[in-house]
């Protein structure tokens, strides 16, 4: 491994290692000319002393700097440094440093992803590859670990063409290297030729493993793995996970046929039928959100009309509302000043005096959407228990102005007060007044039953509602009608305020 602080051409800083392979370890850099972070991938001493792999490295690293799209991670410079004894003994590539995670990282945090979230990572990814595979360049080693998610969201495939040199996580069979045996494609397994449509394969299984939280083959050995994507064909991705469209099920298995007759042709052939199911699956559910949004709005005509009007409009549609939200917030505001209305609901912010607030640590805030398609807005999660009125969590957009999916109503937010409490009340500060609550208590969740279904919330492990109001007001204490200590509280919106697409909580409190 280089040394932290070498100085690699005269103006690359290494500053820390921040991945390693079978041919090469990742630093990220500091280029101190231009003053700007870049990644540096630097090729192992002993690979560089093979004369094949050095110049497989060099050659690999000239066709990879013609690449130039929006998903494909820039090389901006190549190079060498030369040891005493006049040979290259440490080779390099400087690359695009992209802040965020891996899309592995994505899918082990977070398990199954939101569909049309799957659905627009898989575009974007097949975008980049439809682009290199028509400068001849496979990538060879399609997997969710060489896709970056930027801070923003965006997917960018990394590891191109240099890839068939890695042996990392890879398997060896007469003499040809070949990917990551969990997304190998049936001829790479065999040691057959390998073209763009092999690389179609890999993204198949990547948007299967996105959609279900999992790969769909194991075994004890890389070569048993490998052998499956030869002899079995892929579990079907909707027993798995039912809420998947039969739209985007039929993507999926036209990307892992074993049959290259009956597989996706070419990358151009994928990102039409993915585009359309974007399209049905955001019209479906009625909501976007970040990186979905984002590629909607590049999405064909033939696709786009599939979209709703207010989802083709927004900007329209949020005008045409603007007058109704701020008629509505008056009359809630004026409104929240005379009466107070709701089944268990306390009579303005100072009552219930004597309550104490329950502490409450600091990963508490959990996002509950069993009848969607997964937790909404995770990352923000958090801030409705970080005592901060100015920090929010919030619904996905509704542009048909319902929670209505999937066979049932709402979405929610449940605390975790281990190990449990009497609680008395729970309060609720919110921007966005005028939506409907009731709140839930369990001891043991069935967090294991699948979302997109329509099993009610009893049946998950919820009792109540111990307590509700039909129209929030900006800060609001609900009184629970609760006998005996309960771990977790639901907080269950369902209905969104009047005339808006989403809803937002500032803070939760419970009290005991």
């Amino acid at each position: 491994m280089a040394v932290i602080g070498t100085l690699l051409g005269g103006r690359y800083r290494l500053d820390a290692p921040i991945g390693r392979g079978g041919m090469s370890t990742v630093y990220r850099a500091f280029d101190t000319v231009l003053e700007r972070p870049v990644a540096i991938k630097l090729m192992h001493a002993e690979i560089a002393s093979d004369s094949d792999h050095l110049e497989r490295f060099r050659r690999e690293a000239r066709a990879v700097a013609q690449l130039s799209h929006p998903h494909i991670v820039t090389v901006i410079d190549a190079g060498e440094e030369i040891a005493g004894d006049g040979r290259a003994s440490a080779p390099y590539i400087v690359l695009e440093y992209v802040p965020g995670e891996t899309l592995k990282d994505v899918i082990r945090r977070e398990g199954m992803l939101d569909i049309p979230q799957a659905i627009a990572y898989a575009i974007e990814i097949a975008r980049a590859l439809g682009a290199a595979h028509e400068r001849m360049i496979v990538h060879r080693d399609v997997k969710p670990q060489n896709v970056l998610i930027g801070v923003e969201g965006g997917a960018k495939i990394t590891d191109f063409g240099i890839a068939r040199s890695l042996t990392e996580e890879g398997l060896t069979i007469a003499g040809r290297v070949l990917g990551t045996t969990d997304y190998v494609s049936p001829e790479q397994a065999l040691g057959e030729a390998v073209t763009g449509q092999s690389d179609l394969y890999s993204l198949g299984i990547v948007l299967y493993e996105m959609l279900t939280g999992e790969v769909p083959f194991r075994g004890e050995t890389p070569v048993a793995v490998a052998m499956r994507h030869v002899r079995e064909q892929v579990p079907d991705v909707q027993d798995r996970r039912p809420a998947v469209s039969a739209a985007a099920a039929s993507v999926v298995d036209r990307a892992v046929a074993k049959d290259l007759r009956q597989r996706y042709a070419d990358a151009a052939s994928m990102v039409a039928d993915l585009e359309d199911v974007l399209a049905i699956e955001a019209s479906r559910t009625g909501q976007a959100t970040g990186e979905v949004t984002s590629v909607l709005q590049t999405l064909p005509g033939s696709a786009w009309r599939r979209l709703p009007w207010r989802m083709r409009h927004p900007a329209r549609w949020a005008a045409s509302l603007a007058l109704l939200v701020a008629i509505v917030a008056i009359v809630l505001y004026l409104a929240a000043g005379q009466t107070h209305r709701g089944t268990g609901v306390a009579p303005g912010v100072g009552s219930g005096a004597g309550l104490v607030p329950v502490p409450l640590s600091q990963t508490a805030a959990h996002g509950y959407n069993p009848f969607g398609t997964g937790p909404e807005n995770q990352n923000r999660i958090q801030n409705v228990i970080d005592s901060d009125p100015n920090t929010s969590w919030s619904t996905q957009q509704y542009y048909e102005g319902t929670l209505t999916k999937a066979g049932g109503v709402g979405t929610g937010v449940y605390l975790d007060a281990a190990p449990g409490v009497t609680a008395t009340a729970i309060e609720i500060q919110t921007p966005t007044p005028g939506f409907a609550v009731q709140v839930y208590a369990a001891n043991s969740i069935r967090l294991a039953l699948p979302y997109g279904n329509a099993t009610p919330l009893p049946a998950r492990g919820w009792q109540g509602p111990l307590g509700s109001s039909p129209a929030v007001v900006n800060r609001q204490r609900i009184r629970l009608a609760v006998s005996r200590p309960y771990r977790y509280y639901l907080v269950w919106l369902t209905t969104l305020p009047p005339g808006m697409q989403s809803a937002s909580v500032n803070e939760l409190t419970l009290f005991r």
